[in-house]
């Protein structure tokens, strides 16, 4: 009786699930073998077509991959690596250090739109406020096109990312530093050991589940930056910034190539899922 009560309980979340994303995935799958419009209902089969002309001769599909995994290592070793420095200085739970925490994570609240404008006019190369800084300090040859020069936009766009989720991985970091058990730094102070090798010997390895959750989230938030993108530069200039996201977008509302944009999705699930896992085991393997 207890189970069926809980089953109760649980299905308006499975139905939620099932109709908003299950169902979907699997016409997704479904319709990346078809040639669909998205505006009718007649379509053909073709097979494996699309998979073979994305990963055979797309080279917009092989852009906006390399894309995406440049954005990606940036994003997640800045992110990971200021988000832990921060949240190492921000562990006391004093006033002034959880006004920090808060003043942290309140671009986390902000639609990505609003940041993606607020940071494109300090891009802006004759009014932003990073190249009106430089003027100001006497370093006007730093100046730079920051989204508009080819070479440089998708590194300037990953800076933005940090600066929008570095206070909620300080969140994550603080709770995984707050569960390691006080004894073991007062034992490690009692044998000796420097803070460093606190942090090496006591730290690093139990915040290991922390760390893992803060990199595997990071990673899948590179992989959906889609409306911080698009609004910046929409995958400009010449497909520098072009991402899987805004790929599959461009072919799926503004060609009308849902079959072919639905094939581009899953190879996104496939990536994503390989790189989720090859960090799982990398992490394992270094905690172990």
């Amino acid at each position: 009786m207890r189970n069926k009560t809980l089953l109760f309980f649980m299905l308006p979340s499975l139905l939620i699930y099932g109709v908003f994303s299950f169902w979907p995935t699997l016409n997704t799958f479904f319709y990346s073998f078809t040639d669909w419009d998205g505006l009718t209902s007649e379509y053909s089969f073709v097979g494996f077509d699309h998979y073979t002309r994305l990963i055979g001769s797309d080279s917009i599909f092989h852009t906006a991959i390399t894309n995406n995994i440049k954005f990606m290592l940036v994003v997640v070793i800045f992110q990971t690596l200021f988000s832990l420095i921060l949240s190492l200085f921000l562990i006391k739970n004093s006033p002034v250090n959880v006004g920090l925490r808060a003043l942290f994570f309140f671009p986390t609240i902000l639609s990505s739109v609003s940041v993606a404008f607020i940071w494109a006019y300090m891009y802006d190369p004759s009014l932003g406020l990073l190249n009106q800084l430089f003027d100001s300090i006497g370093l006007g040859s730093f100046k730079q096109n920051w989204i508009g020069d080819q070479n440089i936009a998708i590194y300037s766009i990953s800076i933005t990312q940090v600066w929008f989720h570095t206070g909620q991985m300080i969140v994550l970091f603080v709770a995984g530093l707050h569960a390691i058990p006080k004894d073991l730094y007062e034992v490690a102070r009692i044998e000796g050991a420097s803070r460093w090798q606190s942090f090496r010997f006591v730290t690093w390895p139990l915040l290991a589940p922390a760390t893992t959750i803060v990199i595997a989230f990071t990673t899948v938030q590179t992989f959906k930056a889609f409306d911080l993108i698009y609004a910046m530069t929409r995958g400009g200039p010449n497909y520098s910034t072009e991402i899987l996201a805004t790929f599959i977008y461009t072919r799926a509302f503004r060609s009308y190539e849902f079959g072919y944009a639905s094939a581009a999705a899953v190879l996104l699930m496939a990536i994503s899922a390989l790189i989720a896992f090859l960090q799982f085991r990398l992490l394992r393997t270094e905690r172990s």
